[in-house]
Order: C-alpha cells, then structure tokens, then sequence
C-alpha cells in the first residue's frame, strides 16, 4: 500500500474547464463567476484580450480550491474581525537573517516624516 494525500471529501482540482469550476464554486460564488466568465468571453472577441479568459479560470479555479479547504470560512470571519491570534507567521529558516537585521534598520532608522520620506538637509555648498 502507498500512503496518498488526503484531499477534502468529494473534491476534485477543476483545472482549468469552467464547468468544472463552476461544480467546484460553493452556490454563494457561482452567480459571480457565471459573470464575470461571460465578461470575460466577451473581451476575448479582441485577441489582444484573449488571455482575459485564461487568467479568469486560472483565478477561479484557485478561488474553488480555497472555498474546498476545510476551515475556510471560519478563517474569513478570523480576518474580518481582526482576530489575529489564529494566524500562524511562518519565516522560511534561511530568511532569518533577513527578517532580524530588516527589522533592526527599521527601528533605527525611521523616516522623520510622515510619509515615509527623510528630510533633507541644505547642503553647504
């Protein structure tokens, strides 16, 4: 025996057929999606507007997966209320470095104004 993934129950990845990711969309998405695909086919009349298509499904089918994964909407609800205690930050080991030494520089070296910017000084030419 071979150990597999476990994906949730009943899902299938829909690629990139938009039947397929219309099945996979929860009922609440797919009046969205329906649109914006004829939207998109529409455009997709002017060739240079042809790939409008594809980055639509490619958004959609990601869409799909995401709204599949168990816990999704409890972690939407989490995001909308603020409720940043269940989120997990996760540095990859090799950026440490990075993310100290970052951090560091920003609390030296803050901005003197508001927006970002440093003031300069006159030169003395």
């Amino acid at each position: 025996m071979s150990a597999r993934p476990v994906d949730p129950v009943g899902f299938r990845d829909p690629s990139e057929d938009p039947a397929a990711i219309f099945e996979a969309l929860p009922p609440s998405h797919r009046v969205q999606f329906q649109a914006e695909y004829d939207e998109a086919l529409e455009a997709a009349h002017d060739l240079a507007r042809f790939k409008q298509v594809q980055t639509l499904l490619r958004q959609w089918r990601l869409r799909a997966i995401a709204y599949a994964r168990p816990g999704y909407e409890e972690a939407v609800q989490d995001a909308l209320q603020e409720r940043t205690e269940m989120f997990t930050r996760c540095t990859p080991p090799e950026w440490e470095g990075r993310v100290r030494a970052t951090r560091s520089m920003a609390s030296t070296d803050a901005p003197s104004t508001s927006y970002g910017r440093r003031r300069m000084r006159p030169s003395s030419r």
